[in-house]
C-alpha cells in the first residue's frame, strides 16, 4: 500500500483547493445584490485559482517517486464518539490529482463560457454561486481521506445539482426535473450510507487506509455486500441502470450545467467511488461482475436513447449514459480496467464538455431551440462552433488520432482480456455511438437549412467560443498526451493497480473491429439522414424508435414500481388516518357531545322541576323497598 506523506510545501495548501470555490459560493450566495456586478468574475477567479494551484501541485508531485506521491493533510478531529473517529482530512494522490485537474480546469472553462451564455439572466450571480458550490463539493468528494467526509462531498454535489437543474424554477418542468434528480439520487445515497455503516461494523474505521488495509480479513459475503451498496451509490450519481431516469430530465437546467454535470463532475463520481474502492472490489467477485453487467446494460440503453432523441441536449445526455457505462464496465473489470476507466473519464470530460457547450452555442444562435429537426446547414453561419463540435464528434466515436480513440479502445481490449463477450458487446456499443453521433452532426450542421422563419443563426461571442476552441484542442491531443507523455498506466498504477492479461485477439484486431463497427454506424446514419431529406416532424418510427423516444419506458417502470404503489399506500394510509384514527377520536368526541346535550336538558334551572325529580326519585325508592320486602 502506498505510504502516506505529510502535507508539506505546496501540498500544505490542499485545503485551499476546496476553500477557494466554497468561499466564492458563500460570497455570491450571501452577499446579495451588491455582488451582482462583479460576482460572476469572482466565481471564475476562485475556480481558476484552484486550477492553477492544482497544476502547480501536479508539477511538484511529478518530482517525487511513484511511491511518495500520496499526501495526507489532517486539519482537525471532526467526529469523536467512543471508538469512532473521523477527521477533517484530505488525501491527494495520483487518482485524486487527475480529478482535481479535470474538475477545476474544465469547470473553469465552463464558468468562463457561462459569462456569455448567462449574460442576460438577472440571477446569473446566483448561478455562479451554485457553480462554485458544485465545484467545491466535488473537490471535497475526491480529496477526502475517509468515507464519511466523502459522503459530505457526495451530498453537497447532490444539493448543488438540485439547485442548478432547477435554476429556472419558474418553469414547472425544471422544478420537476430538479426534484426527480434529488429523489432518485437519495436512493443511491442510502446505499453509500449503509456501506459506510457496514465498513465501520466490519473494520472499526471508515478511513481509506484502515478499510483497504483490512479488506483481506473480511469475509467474501461482507465484501460483496459493501461492494453492491457502493454500486447502488454509483448508479445514482452516475445515472446507471436502474437509477438512470433523472439524467435526461436534468437537461432542463441551463446548458453550462449540463456540461458541468455530464462531463467533469457529478456523473463521474460513481466511477471515482468504485476505482477508489478497488481494494474491496478486487476481493468481491459478485459485486465486480454486477458492476460490469450494470455498465454494459447502461451503455446500450444510453446509446439507443441517444439514437432517437431530436432534442440535441437529451441526445447528448443519452450519450453520457452510454459513455459512463463504458467507464463503469472498465472499473468493474478489476486491475485490467481501472486505469482505462479513469483514462476514458478524463478524455470524455473534455470532449463531452465541448459537445455540450457546442450544443449551447447552437442554441444561443437558434433562439434556444433544441429540436435538431429545425437545424441543418448551421456550419455556414457558425463555423467555429461547427469545427469545435466536429472535434468532439470524432473523439467520442473513437476515430484516430482523436482523444476518445486512445481511451475507448483500451477499454475494449481490456474487456477482451477479461471476457470475450464483454468485448464484443462494447464493440457493438461503439457502432451505435457512430450512428447516433453522426445523426446528430448531420441533422445539426449539414444538409439544408430547416430553420423557423424568425430564427437568424449567428456565431457566439468570443467568451463562449474561446472555451470551445480550448476543449476542441483537448479533444484532439489529450488522449495522446495522457497515453504517451503522461503514461497514464504508470501514473495510476500505485493507487488502483494495473495488470495485463493475454487476450483472445490482439490490440490491432480489437482496434480494427472497433473502427469497423463505428464505420458501419456512420454509414447507416449518412444514408438515412444525409442522402434523404429530414422531415421537420418526426415520423412514427419503429417500435424500438418509439421506445427510445420514451427513454425505454424507464419513467413508466418507475411509475409502476415506485410512484403508483407509493400513491396507493399514501391514499390507504390517509384513509386509515381519516376513517380509522380520526374516526375514533372524532366519534368519541361526538358521543360525549351528544350525551352531554341530552343530559343538559335535565338542568333547567327551575325549582319545580328539581322538586318533581326528587318526588319521582322518592317514589321509585319506596317502590323498590316494597318489592324487595315482598320477595
Amino acid at each position: 500500500m502506498t505510504e502516506l506523506m505529510p502535507a508539506e510545501g505546496v501540498f500544505s495548501l490542499i485545503w485551499l483547493l476546496i476553500a477557494l470555490p466554497l468561499a466564492g459560493a458563500a460570497v455570491l450566495l450571501f452577499g446579495g445584490r451588491r455582488t451582482n456586478a462583479w460576482g460572476p468574475y469572482l466565481g471564475i477567479l476562485t475556480v481558476s485559482a484552484s486550477a492553477v494551484l492544482g497544476w502547480i501541485m501536479l508539477v511538484a508531485m511529478m518530482g517525487n517517486s511513484p511511491e511518495e506521491r500520496t499526501f495526507d493533510q489532517t486539519l482537525f478531529t471532526w467526529v469523536s464518539v467512543g471508538d469512532f473517529q473521523a477527521n477533517m482530512a484530505f488525501q491527494l494522490d495520483q487518482l485524486s490529482m487527475v480529478f482535481v485537474l479535470l474538475i477545476t480546469t474544465v469547470g473553469g472553462l465552463i464558468h468562463i463560457y457561462s459569462l456569455g451564455y448567462m449574460s442576460h439572466d438577472r440571477d446569473r450571480r446566483k448561478f455562479f454561486g451554485f457553480l462554485n458550490l458544485f465545484v467545491g463539493a466535488m473537490l471535497i468528494l475526491v480529496l477526502a481521506n475517509n468515507y464519511l467526509l466523502l459522503y459530505v462531498g457526495w451530498e453537497g454535489v447532490g444539493l448543488a445539482s438540485y439547485l442548478l437543474i432547477g435554476f429556472w424554477q419558474y418553469k414547472p418542468s425544471a422544478a420537476a426535473a430538479a426534484k426527480k434528480a434529488f429523489v432518485i439520487n437519495r436512493v443511491g445515497d442510502v446505499g453509500l450510507s449503509l456501506a459506510i455503516m457496514l465498513m465501520f461494523i466490519t473494520f472499526g474505521s471508515i478511513s481509506f487506509q484502515d478499510v483497504f488495509g483490512s479488506a483481506g480479513e473480511a469475509s467474501e459475503g461482507t465484501l460483496n455486500a459493501i461492494g453492491l451498496l457502493l454500486l447502488l451509490a454509483a448508479a445514482g450519481k452516475s445515472a446507471q441502470f436502474p437509477l438512470q431516469a433523472w439524467l435526461l430530465d436534468a437537461m432542463e437546467g441551463p446548458t453550462p450545467v449540463s456540461a458541468l454535470i455530464h462531463a467533469a463532475t457529478m456523473v463521474t463520481a460513481g466511477v471515482y467511488l468504485i476505482a477508489r474502492s478497488n481494494a474491496i472490489f478486487n476481493l468481491a467477485e459478485i459485486a465486480a461482475l454486477t458492476v460490469v453487467i450494470v455498465g454494459v446494460v447502461t451503455m446500450f440503453m444510453g446509446a439507443i436513447i441517444g439514437s432517437a432523441k431530436d432534442d440535441i441536449k437529451k441526445s447528448l445526455a443519452g450519450s453520457t449514459m452510454s459513455q459512463i457505462g463504458y467507464m463503469i464496465t472498465a472499473v468493474g473489470l478489476g486491475p485490467v480496467g481501472y486505469v482505462f476507466g479513469i483514462f476514458h473519464l478524463l478524455t470524455h470530460g473534455v470532449f463531452k464538455a465541448g459537445l455540450f457547450l457546442g450544443a449551447g452555442s447552437v442554441m444561443h444562435g437558434m433562439n434556444d431551440n433544441v429540436n435538431m429537426r429545425r437545424y441543418g446547414a448551421i456550419r455556414t453561419v457558425m463555423f467555429i462552433t461547427f469545427i469545435t463540435f466536429a472535434a468532439g464528434w470524432l473523439s467520442i466515436m473513437g476515430i484516430p488520432p482523436f482523444s476518445g480513440f486512445w481511451s475507448k479502445d483500451e477499454i475494449i481490449h481490456a474487456a477482451f482480456e477479461q471476457n470475450t463477450l464483454t468485448g464484443i458487446l462494447l464493440i457493438i456499443g461503439a457502432g451505435i455511438t457512430g450512428f447516433y453521433m453522426t445523426r446528430m452532426f448531420i441533422m445539426t450542421f449539414l444538409g439544408k437549412a430547416r430553420w423557423e422563419e424568425d430564427v437568424h443563426p449567428h456565431e457566439s461571442p468570443k467568451v463562449m467560443t474561446i472555451p470551445l476552441i480550448i476543449l476542441a484542442l483537448g479533444s484532439v491531443f489529450l488522449g495522446m498526451a495522457l497515453l504517451f507523455w503522461g503514461n497514464i498506466e504508470t501514473w495510476l498504477e500505485p493507487v488502483v493497480g494495473y495488470e495485463s492479461k493475454e487476450a483472445p485477439i490482439s490490440t490491432g484486431v480489437a482496434i480494427a473491429l472497433g473502427l469497423l463497427a463505428v464505420g458501419i454506424g456512420v454509414l447507416i446514419a449518412y444514408l438515412q439522414y444525409q442522402r434523404k431529406p429530414i422531415p421537420v416532424e418526426a415520423p412514427h418510427g419503429s417500435w424500438l424508435t418509439r421506445a427510445a423516444r420514451e427513454e425505454l419506458y424507464g419513467n413508466q417502470v418507475n411509475d409502476a414500481l415506485v410512484v403508483t404503489p407509493t400513491l396507493v399506500a399514501a391514499k390507504a394510509a390517509t384513509a386509515v388516518d381519516e376513517k380509522g384514527i380520526d374516526g375514533v377520536v372524532n366519534g368519541s368526541a361526538a358521543f360525549v357531545g351528544a350525551l352531554s346535550g341530552r343530559l343538559r336538558r335535565y338542568q333547567t334551572g327551575f325549582a319545580r322541576s328539581y322538586a318533581l325529580s326528587m318526588v319521582g326519585g322518592a317514589v321509585l325508592v319506596i317502590l323498590a323497598l316494597i318489592l324487595v320486602g315482598a320477595s
